[in-house]
Parts: structure tokens; C-alpha cells; sequence
């Protein structure tokens, strides 16, 4: 054992994956058994990026390890886009990353066509077949922020059924209204792209990609998440619930339900009960909940908590 462990050390230490990136330390800690840190921004210059920037690229490069976590990732494709400031400038994994290699500061930077702003710090670029479905939606909808594409197995087999995602589950309800699109092959054609926007629409959030897979749009890195988390699990609920026959299925009328399922939702009627005056946005409670979890395994995720510290003291607690 104390070979191999030696033979290993030794390939890094000649830097073999100097190619990936500049430095090998975030590959050491990966070899040493070690989560590789999502917050490595120590590796860059302090006025490189602003403080809300800085945030975002954690946040982001977090949300990659929570979707590698989950068993979503198909290796080194798809993307994941979050708009960072007030231009249309937006991160993504450089191509060639495993999910879980990516990090907050190896994140690219780049405009609505792609062009790098900011190249991070490994020597990889940008798959911009891959970014053209995610530049589409950022273009058309300024009120989405962050865009996930995934093609994990269950989101994949729902997108080849011609009855697209059933309103047949409470998870599937919560989303509202679902957009689809149809199959034209890899989307390299620029002028997909209208047809994309026109598909997804002014306010839907989730779009199935028929024969592919999907999309979660969320005005936040956190309401991203908790669309693609509910769209993954209303597919994984249909595809199951399949297995008894068509026929069995109690399938709702979504048109009435929708509107009312989002509503009571987000109502305060139902709204936690909380010791703190902490307003959550639409998705931050879970997301944070999420983040807990990852520092806890050591991840290092640099997230500007809400509430840092989720137990009340000793006198809080006198106080109830």
C-alpha cells in the first residue's frame, strides 16, 4: 500500500497534470483523499474580482459539486451559466473538468457569444456548442440568472415520452407550467436559438428538451437549484409510477393546480416559523441547508451564509 501510495505521490510531484491546471495542489488534495476545495480563491490576485463576484463563483462552483453529488453529471459535458454583475457577462466550467474539479477560481468568464473575459486558472476553454442553449436563454429572459442543463437518465427518459412531464405529482406541480423543445441534433446552429427563447417562453423556469434532456432556469445560483432538484425528482416519480401502466395513473389537471400549488407554497400562511428575522429568498433556505452539508464533508464552499449558526444559544433558548 505504502508503494502505490508513493508511486502516486510521485506522478503528481512530476506534474502530470500541470495540463488541467496551473498549479497541481487542487489535484494533490483530490490524491490525498481529500475534497478538492471549492473556495481556492486564495489562488488569485484580491482586486481580480469584487466581493459579489468572489460570492458567485462560490456559490456556482458549489452548485457543480452538489449536481456531480447527486449523480446528474455526464463527465466533463454539459453546463452550468450563472450571470455575475449587471452586464451580460456569465461563469461557466471550462471544458475538459470533471464537475467535481470544478471550483471558484478555475471558473471562466465569458460574453453572450462566448468570447473569455476572464479564462480562470487552468488552460481550458470553452465548448461553445454546449454554451449556445444556455446564451439563448440568457439573452432572451434578464430575469434568469442561472441556467443548468442536465441529462441525467430519469429527465432523459421523461423527455422521449410524448406525453412530456405529467402534472402527477405534487414535485411536478410545484414547478408551473413546463416549456419544451424539440430535437434538431447537437445545437450548433446560432439560429436555434430564437427558437429556443420562443419555446421556453417569458416565465417558465423548466424546459424538457425532447430526446435530451433538460433545462432549470432560477433568478438565483439557489432558485436553479431547487428547480433542477424538483424537475429531477418529478421525473424519477413518473418513470416509476410508469411501471404500473398508463392507465393507473391519477393524472391531475395541471392548468388549475399549478398557479394554486405555487401559490400556497410561497404564501406566508405557510411560511416557516423562525427565531431570526432572516428573509429567504425563493431556493436559499435549501440551498444553505446544502451548503452545511458540503462544509461538513469538507468541502470549503465559501458560502456567504444567512445564518451562519443554526442552533440558538443558551440564553436564546431561555427566551421561548
Amino acid at each position: 500500500m505504502l508503494q502505490v501510495w508513493n508511486a502516486i505521490r510521485h506522478v503528481y510531484n512530476k506534474g502530470t497534470l500541470s495540463l488541467v491546471s496551473r498549479t497541481n495542489d487542487v489535484h494533490t488534495s483530490a490524491a490525498q483523499g481529500c475534497p478538492i476545495p471549492i473556495n481556492d480563491l486564495h489562488r488569485v490576485s484580491p482586486d481580480r474580482y469584487t466581493q459579489k463576484e468572489r460570492d458567485e463563483r462560490c456559490k456556482l462552483a458549489a452548485l457543480y459539486r452538489l449536481v456531480h453529488q447527486e449523480g446528474w453529471t455526464q463527465y466533463i459535458y454539459n453546463h452550468i451559466t450563472a450571470q455575475v454583475g449587471e452586464g451580460h457577462h456569465f461563469l461557466l466550467n471550462p471544458f475538459g473538468l470533471l464537475y467535481e474539479e470544478v471550483t471558484a477560481s478555475n471558473l471562466l468568464k465569458v460574453n453572450l457569444e462566448g468570447e473569455v473575459i476572464d479564462p480562470g486558472t487552468t488552460l481550458l476553454g470553452v465548448n461553445l456548442a454546449g454554451y449556445l442553449l444556455h446564451s439563448a436563454i440568457h439573452a432572451a429572459r434578464p430575469d434568469v440568472r442561472c441556467v443548468v442543463h442536465i441529462h441525467s437518465p430519469y429527465a432523459a427518459a421523461v423527455s422521449t415520452m410524448k406525453c412530456g412531464l405529467l402534472p402527477m405529482s405534487q414535485e411536478a406541480l410545484l414547478l408551473g407550467e413546463i416549456s419544451y423543445h424539440p430535437y434538431s441534433g447537437i445545437l450548433v446552429d446560432q439560429t436555434e436559438r430564437e427558437a429556443i427563447a420562443k419555446n421556453l417562453g417569458p416565465k417558465n423556469k423548466v424546459m424538457m428538451l425532447q430526446n435530451h434532456g433538460m433545462v432549470a432556469c432560477g433568478e438565483s445560483i439557489e432558485e436553479a437549484w431547487v428547480n433542477t432538484y424538483g424537475t429531477i425528482h418529478a421525473c424519477e416519480i413518473q418513470v416509476q409510477a410508469m411501471g404500473a401502466g398508463v392507465d393507473n395513473l391519477l393524472v391531475l389537471d395541471g392548468k388549475s393546480l399549478w398557479e394554486r400549488t405555487a401559490a400556497i407554497a410561497a404564501s406566508e400562511d405557510v411560511a416557516h416559523q423562525a427565531r431570526t428575522q432572516v428573509k429567504w429568498a425563493s431556493g436559499q433556505l435549501e440551498f444553505e441547508a446544502m451548503m452545511r452539508k458540503l462544509d461538513r464533508q469538507g468541502h470549503q464552499t465559501g458560502y456567504p451564509y444567512q445564518l451562519p449558526e443554526v442552533y440558538a444559544t443558551a440564553s436564546e433558548q431561555q427566551s421561548t
